[in-house]
């Protein structure tokens, strides 16, 4: 398979199986974070803990820096790293965001998760992820282009009943290290994006009270 260009121009080393695979790689690393995660922890001993996990799975590199957030944290974006120091209620929700630097590629997967009984946390965790697919589904391989598919995800969050945090707009994803993933938003792309390159960010709050939910995953 020949390497994108252009627009889409990724380094020497990358390959769209590698990508895949480097994915699927963090997404086990983030479903054993996930399940270490327990009530009373703070976010700063979360991290610790994600970090050992990553450690133990050989996945010590990264490209970014772990984000462990805690019920009203949920509702920063990446870049504020404000807030106290939260720790995970019995009833409450979380999520996690890895960018390990896998197979030689910048992995990037998010989610996530709801602890206890409280039925709004445990819908928003899933809605996250199930807005995620349905935004998905809507790009088709590179059938819409990145302006269009935000504006279609805040439609789809309206009707889920959830309000789509549009300052949470995706990114570009490649080898490591590759400059191109600086080049701008998925939802300020006015053309279409290309499998394998475009990392689809999805962040959400609830209408009334004060958290959110984050699923990220790679367009494939």
């Amino acid at each position: 398979m020949n390497a994108p260009t252009g627009a889409d121009s990724v380094g020497p080393n990358w390959s769209l199986p590698a990508m895949r695979q480097a994915q699927a790689l963090a997404w086990t690393a983030v479903e054993q974070i996930a399940a270490a995660m327990h009530p009373g922890l703070r976010e700063s001993e979360a991290r610790a803990i994600g970090q050992a996990v990553l450690g133990e799975l050989g996945m010590g590199e990264a490209w970014h820096p772990m984000m462990v957030r805690f019920g009203a944290n949920t509702l920063r974006v990446f870049s504020d790293r404000g807030g106290e120091d939260l720790a995970l209620g019995q009833d409450d929700i979380f999520f996690i965001d890895i960018g390990p630097v896998l197979l030689g590629h910048e992995a990037d997967v998010g989610a996530s998760y709801a602890v206890g009984e409280d039925p709004d946390m445990h819908a928003c965790a899933a809605a996250a992820r199930d807005l995620w697919h349905r935004v998905a589904a809507i790009w088709n391989h590179g059938a819409i282009r990145g302006t269009a598919l935000y504006a279609r995800a805040a439609e789809e969050a309206a009707a889920m009943g959830w309000q789509l945090n549009l300052d949470v707009r995706g990114h570009r994803a490649a080898d490591y290290p590759h400059p191109s993933r600086q080049a701008g938003k998925l939802g300020d792309l006015d053309s279409l994006p290309t499998a394998g390159l475009w990392i689809l960010e999805i962040q959400i709050r609830h209408s009334t009270r004060a958290f959110g939910a984050f699923y990220e995953d790679l367009l494939i």
